[in-house]
């Protein structure tokens, strides 16, 4: 950006992230907005946030609002990430909803970025299952949604380059679920791959259609949104689960003051939560 930004500009550009997706930016985060944007604002050409805010809401404009909701919401991930959510998974949920399921057992990866969370559960699954023959016989399905159509079509290729894979993913576990494909990229295995879906949703967006869940993960999302949006949002990742169904927050993130609807759980230095009734 050619010079700082004003404070009319944040303004006007904080009100449009927070109506477009709900993101708080709060005060003096001008770096964040210069650091997000600077590639897209050179590439287009434009010279302040003013303007750029300006072309938003010109004819054509819904094209660069998408742009740049990508830009300020592509957060990067990695895999099992804190871990403790997949070992509960693996060591108390799976083996308690595995008994006599007449369905498969239903799982959303809410903001799932470039694919990690929704793959690495389909490996837990995949090992619970190994290790457990005859149990989740019905079956997993994962649901992993994003606001972002990059992340989600990164995400849909299921194709990850050394670095990305360096983060959180064993050797072992590279070797076993991906095939490599030269040039120091690696594609993730079809038996993995199939048992997720994605799609794009803003979580200020209805969830309706999407059906109800056992589990729902919606990590280091909350952090973002006001207090009157995290109790909106909670309310309604509540009535997308079955009852006594679960949910997984980020570890810096908690239900305390936004929702009573839940009982808390502690398991080997991790909380999650269990739906009432």
């Amino acid at each position: 950006m050619s010079k700082a930004i004003s404070p009319e500009e944040y303004r006007l550009f904080s009100d449009f992230l927070e109506d477009a997706c709900g993101i708080v930016l709060g005060e003096n985060k001008h770096y964040l907005v210069t650091s997000r944007l600077q590639r897209l604002m050179d590439e287009l050409n434009i010279p302040s946030l003013s303007e750029l805010v300006k072309r938003m809401g010109s004819a054509g404009g819904k094209s660069l609002q998408v742009r740049i909701i990508d830009a300020m919401t592509t957060n990067e991930t990695l895999w099992f990430r804190d871990s403790h959510p997949f070992d509960i998974l693996r060591n108390d949920i799976f083996p308690e909803l595995s008994r006599e399921r007449s369905r498969p057992l239903k799982i959303w990866s809410a903001a799932c970025s470039s694919g990690q969370e929704p793959y690495t559960m389909s490996m837990v699954a995949q090992e619970y299952g190994m290790a457990n023959p005859g149990k989740l016989a019905r079956g997993v399905e994962i649901l992993a949604t994003d606001i972002s159509k990059t992340v989600l079509e990164q995400a849909r290729a299921a194709t990850y380059d050394n670095m990305s894979l360096a983060r959180g993913m064993s050797e072992e576990r590279k070797l076993r679920y991906f095939r490599d494909l030269g040039n120091r990229q690696w594609e993730l295995r079809k038996e993995i791959r199939e048992r997720v879906r994605f799609t794009e949703l803003n979580l200020m967006q209805s969830y309706l259609s999407l059906g109800k869940f056992d589990i729902i993960f919606c990590r280091n999302v909350l952090i973002y949104f006001s207090a009157d949006l995290k109790r909106d949002i909670i309310g309604r990742l509540a009535r997308a689960l079955n009852p006594r169904g679960y949910l997984f927050l980020g570890s810096s993130e908690s239900l305390a003051g936004h929702s009573d609807m839940f009982d808390m759980i502690r398991s080997g230095g991790a909380v999650y939560y269990r739906l009432k009734g």
